[in-house]
């Protein structure tokens, strides 16, 4: 009787997270960078993100000021680990815990923690220790009595084809690791964390990337695929990291994309105000109002990057990802 009740508990926490991205699925976030010297207080952020009715945001790394702003105000948050930590949770169970205990459970009882991203971007070689990480984060997670789902932050970068996007695939490298961690993620419910940004690829390629294809902003057919048609290429790259991971047994995965925008400034007539809001805004109507060609059921939730222009960031373009500056004006303005 025991293992029928521990199953059928398991199954219900299965089916209560999984049906939690699928209900409340689609939707937009922002990414809260904390990268500058020059921010307001983070009760002013949280105060300017609920102004603008925006319910989601992503940090990078606990930060207890955040997390502090964050309680009783209704604004869900992902939460990352920073890379490095990667490694110690994977072998260590005790530093996993010690996290969880030091960065989740003071908070859990008035800010709702929509995930946990165990790193951002993580490159194949931090792959190699994923799946003991993620197993010993969320065994921390689970022994603390919350359902929290546990997960990694990967890029479109690690998919060596994705053209057309039914093609889309893994590299050699990347491969091996993101079998084991669509293995986990599946049978546990839980999305995975996709970074996704069509500038790059138009900003690297404009002449075989349209623009209009990458500003979400063609009403016609660019890419045929199959059955399916893409007029933008953020469709694309989605559907591309689904194929991906239909390819690795991850079919059931949820892709959140967790970054996505167009920088301002930094790189010539490639990063203007209007280009930026362009996108931004096309974005944001696209996905709360529709799925992908391959996916046209499930909304895919978004998160914008990035609430403020960052001073501390390179110089260049990724000081200039900003909605926001310092001063909490607008850079450009974006319905939400």
């Amino acid at each position: 009787m025991g293992l029928v009740l521990s199953y059928i508990i398991n199954f219900l926490c299965f089916l209560t997270i999984h049906l939690s991205f699928l209900v409340d699925g689609g939707g937009i976030g922002l990414n809260y960078g904390l990268v500058a010297d020059n921010l307001p207080s983070p009760p002013q952020v949280i105060s300017l993100v609920k102004s603008r009715n925006v319910a989601r945001i992503r940090i990078f790394e606990p930060n207890h000021g955040v997390l502090d702003a964050l309680q009783n105000s209704g604004v869900e948050v992902i939460i990352g680990t920073v890379n490095a930590d990667i490694p110690k949770i994977a072998s260590d169970i005790n530093y996993a815990k010690n996290w969880v205990q030091t960065n989740v459970v003071p908070y859990a009882p008035t800010v709702k923690f929509r995930a946990i991203s165990l790193g951002n971007e993580v490159n194949p070689g931090d792959l190699a220790s994923m799946l003991h990480a993620l197993n010993n984060l969320n065994d921390a997670v689970k022994s603390s009595g919350y359902l929290i789902p546990v997960t990694t932050t990967i890029g479109v970068y690690l998919l060596a084809r994705s053209y057309p996007p039914s093609q889309g695939d893994f590299s050699e490298a990347a491969k091996p690791a993101m079998q084991q961690v669509a293995g986990f993620l599946a049978s546990n419910g839980y999305p995975i964390l996709v970074t996704a940004y069509p500038y790059f690829a138009y900003a690297g390629d404009p002449n075989n990337v349209p623009l209009q294809y990458a500003l979400i902003n063609s009403t016609e057919v660019v890419v045929r695929d199959g059955d399916l048609g893409y007029t933008n290429l953020f469709d694309a790259m989605v559907d591309g990291v689904y194929a991906a991971l239909e390819k690795v047994g991850g079919g059931a995965v949820e892709v959140v994309v967790c970054e996505s925008g167009w920088p301002s400034k930094g790189n010539g007539d490639f990063t203007t105000i209007a280009l930026a809001q362009t996108y931004n805004q096309n974005l944001v109507k696209h996905v709360m109002n529709s799925g992908t060609p391959k996916k046209p059921g499930n909304k895919v939730e978004t998160y914008v990057f990035a609430i403020f222009n960052e001073d501390q960031k390179s110089p260049g373009v990724e000081q200039n990802f900003g909605l926001f500056y310092p001063d909490m004006t607008e850079v450009y303005h974006i319905d939400f």
